[in-house]
């Protein structure tokens, strides 16, 4: 997508002025009448037109920032902006904490998912990654933001913040808990990564505790499949506790590398209150369709439960052919 993005806007600087000023007005007005007449907006066809910014316009910071604040509002900029944080990081970030108080939200959206250390298909910011400290004003601004759309870029960056500094994670999560119902939405899908990997502490934040929740009969029903078929499986979960317990149920998949190795994968299940004494059954099945992102190869492959973020059991099944 990105490389047709690329072509459309240097066949498009074909038939533009030179004076990149011009230029922004006609892709403004050229933008004000794609929405009287209702095409194209919010849709990937007219990626190319942050593009342009991006690739004509990094020398004028000025004029490219309050056209990306325009073009944002028709078409995302998440990927057009973050040549600028690197060229001119202090200035764009001050322009974009400026932003995470606009009155549109698509630009207050533009605020964090532009400024996220690792926003999925775009280019790294290194000293975001080291250091995010100067977008967390940014967050801080927006957690209680109107839009839900605005709301899950800021767990979306929380949660990127937490792959590299999960202890900053951590403090927002208890500084953010119980403000609200949203509050509390942000810091749970921004620590999701935190509770895939059982860090203890994110663990005990909410209350996730194994002791008396117990697995057994886990038995894997299909032991052989192939690539398109479903992994069948099924457990049972008893809360031997006095009390009700919250019970985090998830199950990692360990799949078969090029190399021999295995590779882990977490996928969630439920989160609910189990009643003392309660027993619950679980089936589930894992679909082996192929898909872009992952390659599979054949040979052993392990399934393991996991309750409260704790790794109980793992049992082999096999890929073939």
């Amino acid at each position: 997508m990105k490389e047709r993005m690329r072509h459309t806007c240097l066949v498009l600087n074909n038939f533009l002025p030179s004076d990149y000023q011009k230029t922004i007005q006609i892709l403004k007005k050229s933008i004000n009448q794609f929405k009287k007449y209702g095409i194209g907006e919010d849709g990937l066809a007219f990626m190319f037109l942050p593009d342009y910014i991006e690739i004509y316009g990094l020398n004028d910071l000025k004029n490219s920032a309050e056209a990306l604040e325009f073009i944002t509002q028709f078409v995302s900029c998440e990927f057009a902006v973050r040549p600028f944080i690197l060229k001119y990081s202090e200035e764009m970030l001050a322009i974009m904490l400026e932003w995470s108080k606009h009155e549109n939200y698509k630009v207050r959206r533009l605020a964090t998912e532009g400024s996220r250390p690792r926003l999925p298909w775009a280019m790294g910011i290194p000293f975001l990654k080291k250091d995010p400290s100067a977008i967390i004003p940014i967050l801080e601004n927006l957690k209680h933001d109107s839009s839900e759309w605005v709301r899950k870029s800021v767990s979306n960056s929380l949660n990127d913040i937490a792959k590299d500094h999960p202890e900053i994670v951590l403090n927002i999560a208890k500084r953010w808990s119980g403000i609200s119902p949203e509050t509390d939405a942000i810091i749970k899908h921004g620590c999701r990564t935190l509770l895939k990997q059982g860090h203890a502490d994110i663990l005990k934040h909410y209350g996730l505790d194994d002791k008396g929740i117990l697995l057994s009969d886990f038995e894997i029903l299909t032991k052989k499949i192939k690539i398109g078929d479903s992994l069948a499986f099924s457990f049972s979960v008893t809360n031997t506790n006095p009390t009700d317990q919250i019970v985090r149920l998830e199950y990692s998949v360990y799949y078969k590398k090029q190399n021999g190795q295995n590779t882990k994968k977490v996928y969630k299940i439920s989160e609910r209150i189990y009643p003392a004494k309660m027993t619950v059954k679980i089936e589930r099945k894992q679909k082996f369709l192929l898909i872009t992102t992952r390659k599979f190869h054949l040979g052993n492959h392990q399934l393991a439960i996991i309750i409260n973020g704790k790794e109980q059991e793992i049992k082999n099944f096999d890929l073939i052919d």
